[in-house]
């Protein structure tokens, strides 16, 4: 069974390494360069660890969530950057959900629910103002939106929901795709951000359990069994945030390409303009915000 599930993920892997590479291709030489700097980043980052030792690092990290936690205003503090990082093209969404369990625990999920869905909003409603105007004028002339604009206005709460719950597009452009798409209200997306809360418990839940390992006053208190569960506990999290990510955008592209009463050509474009919309996020393109003229 494992063995069939690995050679059928064999060629999903090819396509996804074929785009990148071919999306690598079609940079601009400042954009490879940006690349080989990330990648000599990672490399100079991952050296450093192994030279201070990760449990030297580990716990000066706890040290610094502990005195987040004790601070008076750590919480809001940290509810306000997960805000701002929901705008596009800002990164780091998943890293402050899963520093809210690192720094408080279970309780982390309130302030990470909060703050992403507050978050999420403000964004929606910034876009939606800003950018309306233009997205219209280039919708009108895309094939692939306009499918998607009809096949989510056709189908309504229950497959934007289905979209949002999606690990692709992430966190800060499947706000903004949701911004971009006007049969889509504020009360629907933000009812549809409610549905992610389970997949920010578990990565709460992770943060938490890395937490306690690492401690050292902890980790001395713990006998062998209890590092092992940990241990487990956060690779079991990972792999089940992992695994149920693939399965959930597995299954939006294919409940999108058999919608009932829709067209399959429609349903075909749809599907393409969600795979498609890093390249094609028209929102976020101008340097310099169009306001609509009816508000």
């Amino acid at each position: 069974m494992a063995a069939q599930a690995l050679r059928s993920a064999l060629p999903i892997m090819k396509d996804y390494a074929g785009i990148v590479f071919r999306r690598y291709k079609a940079l601009h030489v400042l954009g490879k360069a940006f690349i080989w700097l990330v990648i000599l980043f990672y490399i100079c980052f991952g050296t450093f660890v192994i030279v201070v030792t990760p449990a030297r690092i580990a716990q000066y990290l706890y040290d610094q969530a502990r005195l987040l936690a004790e601070t008076r205003f750590g919480w809001l503090a940290l509810a306000g950057a997960m805000v701002v990082i929901s705008f596009p093209p800002l990164i780091g969404h998943t890293t402050l959900v899963t520093l809210c369990g690192f720094a408080y625990g279970m309780q982390g999920f309130f302030i990470a629910a909060s703050a992403s869905v507050i978050g999420a909003s403000l964004v929606f409603v910034v876009l939606r103002f800003f950018f309306s105007k233009r997205l219209h004028q280039w919708s009108d002339h895309n094939e692939k939106w306009q499918a998607l604009e009809s096949v989510v206005q056709a189908k309504g709460l229950p497959l934007i929901i289905l979209i949002r719950v999606s690990p692709f597009p992430p966190w800060v452009y499947s706000n903004s795709l949701f911004a971009s798409i006007q049969a889509v209200s504020l009360w629907q997306f933000a009812t549809a951000t409610l549905f992610i809360f389970p997949k920010l418990a578990l990565h709460v839940f992770i943060g938490s359990r890395i937490a306690t390992l690492s401690d050292g006053d902890q980790r001395g208190h713990m006998d062998t069994q209890t590092k092992i569960v940990n241990g487990l506990l956060i690779a079991g999290g990972l792999a089940i945030a992992i695994l149920t990510s693939w399965v959930v955008y597995n299954m939006v592209q294919k409940h999108i390409r058999h919608l009932e009463g829709i067209p399959s050509d429609v349903d075909e474009l749809a599907a393409e303009a969600i795979e498609d919309y890093g390249e094609e996020d028209r929102l976020l393109r101008s340097s310099s915000p169009t306001y609509d003229d009816r508000v």
